[in-house]
Formats: C-alpha cells, sequence, structure tokens
C-alpha cells in the first residue's frame, strides 16, 4: 500500500513538493465517506437520548451527562487496540468490524428498554461508541492518504461535512421519534409499579429508534465488506512498532476498572482520577507526544471534542429555560410555520409542529458544522488553516458570551450558531497535529482517538458546574476556557511543521 508522501505545509495553500497521488484506490473515497456519515450521526444521537434519560430517571445535570462519559470512555480504551487491529487486519476489514461492533450495540438498547435500567442504557452506549472508535480510526487517516498530500486539510474537512450531516439528520429524526414520545405526565409525579411501567413505555421509542440504526449500519457494512479488496493490505507500510505494550496497556486498563468500581462506590471524584491514570500510564514518554505539535493537537482535540460535546448536550435544556425560549417567539414561531407549510403543504407530509417548538434544534447546532464544514473545505485551500483554526476558535468564544449574557431569542440562536464556529475545528487539529507523520499515522490516529476521551470528562465537568452554580449560561465558561487553548494551537500551527 502507497502512502502519501511524508511532506506538508500548515500555512502555504500550494506548497512545494506536495505531489504524491496518494493510495490510488478509485470510488474508496465514497465508502469513507459513508463512515464519516454512520459514525458522525451515531454520536450526535447522544444529545437526543440525554434529555429522554435526564426525564425518565430524573437525573441531575452531572447524572445526565454519564451518557457522554461511558460514550467517550471507549475512545480512551477502545482507541490503542483499535489501532492495533487496524494496522493486523487493514483499513477496510477494520472498519468492518468496528460496524458490526456498532450493530451489537443498537441492539443492546432491546434489553436497556425493556427492563428500563439506566445502567443498561449506559452499557449499550459503551458498546456501542466502541465500534465507533474502532471506524474512526480507519476514517481520519484513510481519507487523508486518498490523494495528494496539499489537500489533506480540505479533503478531512470536506469528509467531515459528511459527518456534519449525519448529526444533523439522525438528531433531527431522533427527536422525532424518541422525544416525541414525551408525556404530558414526568416521571418525578410518579412511583413504584406505575413509574417503572411508564420507564419501560417511554423507552419503547429509544430501542425502536436505534434498531431502525442497526439495520442501516448493516447495509453499509455488507458493501464495505464486499469491497474490501479494493484497498490491499500491507501491514509493514503502517509500521510494526507497538503504540503501547501489551503490559502497559494490561495495567492502565486494571485502572480504569479499579477506578469505575471506586466511583461506583466510594468516591466519583477519586474513581475520575484513578480512570484519568490509564491515558498517562499508556502515553508516558511515547515518542509520538515528544513532538510539541503532535502533543498540543492532542490536547486540543480533547478540549474541542468535550467543549462541543458539552453544549451539544444541554442545548435541548438550555434552549427549554424560560428566560431562553421555553415560550419560543417571533423567529421561532415564523421558522416552525415555515417548516410546516414546506412539509405539510408542498411534500405532503403530516408534521405537527408547535409554534414554540425547539426540541428539533439540535439538528442546527450540527447543521451549522455541516455548513461550514463544505465552506471550509474551500477556505482551507487558499487560507492558513492554523489561522482559520484561531479565527473560529475565537468566533465561538464571542458566540458562547453573548449566549450567556442575553435572553430569549438571542441566547439562544447564538449558542446553536457555535456549531459554525465548530466546523472545521477537529479536521484542521486532527490533520495539522499528524504532519509529516508518515507509516505513523495509525499510530497518530490511535492516540488522537484517546484523545476524544475530552467528550467523557469535560462534558461531565460541565454538568457539576451546572449543578452547583445552578446556570447553564455560567457553566458555558468551561467551553470558552478550551476554545481559547484551541485558539492558541490555531495561531502556534500557522507555520509549517
Amino acid at each position: 500500500m502507497a502512502l502519501a508522501p511524508d511532506v506538508a505545509s500548515s500555512t502555504d495553500p500550494q506548497p512545494i513538493d506536495e505531489d504524491g497521488a496518494g493510495i490510488n484506490a478509485p470510488g474508496l473515497q465514497y465508502f469513507v465517506f459513508g463512515l464519516f456519515f454512520i459514525f458522525g450521526g451515531i454520536t450526535s444521537l447522544n444529545d437526543v437520548i440525554i434529555p429522554k434519560l435526564k426525564e425518565l430517571f430524573t437525573l441531575n445535570y452531572t447524572q445526565a451527562m454519564l451518557v457522554q462519559f461511558c460514550f467517550f470512555t471507549a475512545y480512551l480504551l477502545i482507541g490503542i487496540p483499535g489501532a492495533k487491529l487496524v494496522k493486523k487486519i487493514g483499513y477496510m476489514r477494520g472498519a468492518v468490524a468496528g460496524l458490526c461492533l456498532m450493530i451489537l450495540g443498537c441492539l443492546l438498547f432491546i434489553p436497556a428498554s425493556q427492563t428500563a435500567t439506566y445502567a443498561l442504557f449506559l452499557g449499550a452506549l459503551f458498546i456501542l461508541a466502541s465500534g465507533v472508535v474502532i471506524v474512526q480510526v480507519v476514517a481520519n487517516p484513510l481519507i487523508s492518504l486518498l490523494g495528494p498530500q496539499k489537500t489533506a486539510h480540505s479533503r478531512l474537512t470536506f469528509a467531515q461535512a459528511f459527518n456534519s450531516l449525519g448529526t444533523t439528520i439522525f438528531p433531527i429524526v431522533g427527536a422525532a421519534v424518541i422525544l416525541g414520545s414525551l408525556a404530558n405526565v414526568s416521571a418525578d409525579q410518579l412511583s413504584g409499579a406505575e413509574l417503572a411501567a411508564y420507564r419501560t413505555a417511554e423507552s419503547e421509542a429509544i430501542w425502536q429508534g436505534y434498531l431502525g440504526v442497526a439495520v442501516l449500519i448493516a447495509l453499509v457494512a455488507l458493501a464495505v465488506w464486499l469491497f474490501r479488496n479494493r484497498l490491499p493490505h500491507d501491514a509493514q507500510s503502517m509500521g510494526d512498532n507497538a503504540l503501547v505494550s501489551s503490559k502497559r496497556y494490561n495495567l492502565g486498563l486494571a485502572l480504569v476498572i479499579a477506578g469505575a468500581v471506586i466511583a461506583s462506590f466510594v468516591s466519583g471524584w477519586l474513581g475520575l482520577l484513578f480512570i484519568l491514570a490509564a491515558p498517562v500510564i499508556w502515553l508516558h514518554d511515547n515518542d509520538l507526544l515528544k513532538r510539541t505539535r503532535f502533543g498540543y493537537g492532542a490536547l486540543c482535540i480533547f478540549l474541542y471534542v468535550g467543549a462541543e460535546v458539552s453544549i451539544g448536550s444541554i442545548i435541548i435544556n438550555y434552549l427549554l429555560q424560560s428566560e431562553v425560549m421555553a415560550q419560543g417567539g417571533p423567529f421561532t414561531a415564523w421558522l416552525n410555520g415555515t417548516i410546516t407549510y414546506i412539509f405539510n403543504d408542498l411534500l405532503g407530509f403530516d408534521v405537527v409542529l408547535a409554534p414554540n417548538a425547539v426540541e428539533w434544534m439540535i439538528g442546527l447546532y450540527w447543521g451549522g458544522a455541516m455548513l461550514g464544514r463544505f465552506i471550509g473545505s474551500g477556505l482551507l485551500r487558499v487560507f492558513s488553516p492554523g489561522k482559520i483554526l484561531a479565527f473560529n476558535a475565537l468566533g465561538a468564544i464571542t458566540l458562547i458570551a453573548i449566549s450567556a449574557n442575553t435572553t430569549g431569542e438571542v441566547a439562544g440562536y447564538t449558542l446553536l450558531a457555535c456549531g459554525l464556529m465548530n466546523s472545521i475545528m477537529f479536521p484542521t487539529i486532527f490533520s495539522l497535529a499528524c504532519e509529516k507523520l508518515g507509516p505513523r499515522a495509525a499510530d497518530g490516529s490511535g492516540i488522537i482517538n484517546v484523545a476524544i476521551f475530552g467528550g467523557a470528562v469535560v462534558p461531565l465537568l460541565f454538568g457539576v458546574i451546572a449543578d452547583t452554580s445552578g446556570s447553564l449560561a455560567v457553566a458555558l465558561t468551561l467551553p470558552a476556557i478550551c476554545y481559547a487553548i484551541i485558539a492558541g494551537f490555531g495561531y502556534y500551527a500557522r507555520r509549517p511543521a
């Protein structure tokens, strides 16, 4: 398997000596776009089931954020063995393995819903996320290798636009299927057998939605398997050095298990410290992290995913606050009326959308990211990726500041607009951090996927701040700090690696 040339530049849109053609696999990019679409959509469904589970099990924000904690902990545990698996069996077969694991996770929502047990929901999410991690270990480096190195930033951003297409469509459909079944009665008004029956009935929509997702994933897995030989596997070209030794990985895994037990029965914060010690042991003295650019970039992936997930997780609850958009507003009423007219009068559907409905607007948050990535894929061919990253991070800080200090529709729509600022961040940070890794691309992707564990830690801290302060607006300070550090990386990475 031919790899892209080991040459990269982050400042010159048309650098010298970057004309290598990369991997010659005609048509394979379309399959990779499909993978981005699937794992993006799956991840965004968390933002839909969080308010559902929060209501069903009467959770506070910290407890509700365990959904994201369990989902993104899979990145911590599976990122390293996932990279090892891909190096062993190849990109295409690795993608199929990840997709099959995702199907299993979706099917586990059936017993979780039928027993109405929160812990089982969390377990199903972890299995589902484990498959997502393996698929992502495949997709990120592969799309970078499927073409000239000089357009890697733009190509990865364009592929991430399909990721955002999934994150836009899945939550809108999911909100209609899952949140649409919310009854007038609330779980905190019930007890005993009535409460158990209510939870079982209301959670039925969850497993039905994920069953449909499992069927979609199965179709994609079948297509990838049929074309598995389109990309010949050459393990030697991917490097033969283990990212982490088995002994060191098992030691870290033992700490994670111990941390989970401690968190469950002794102290949540002490357990979290045990869990956080695992990546320190795994990646201590790692040669890739000794590269300042890669280490800084990995930190920014940790912070970016944490900030993006934190905002996405609470956006529905944020909009439903009385001082924000619980009563809707003129623009919201016009927007909902326009959507109803288009679907009902022009397309012949039967869509019921109240003038003040905001639950579906999580799709606007992710839709902004999709729009920004399509636009960004073109801008990154012209302007410095590092400077664009810094600009977007500062834009996100500005929008958060406006939202946190205003009320009504201004507060709501400015926070939703953060999705537009997020648009190019992940692919740009990833490609800037991984410049000139060459045959170590799979190892770099594995470490980056460990860094995505920020999606577990930062939202949990966000939930603690929200519960302690009693204000989601105050808690928005945390993602603002994350964006400030990312802006610094963009400025730093404006120069060639």
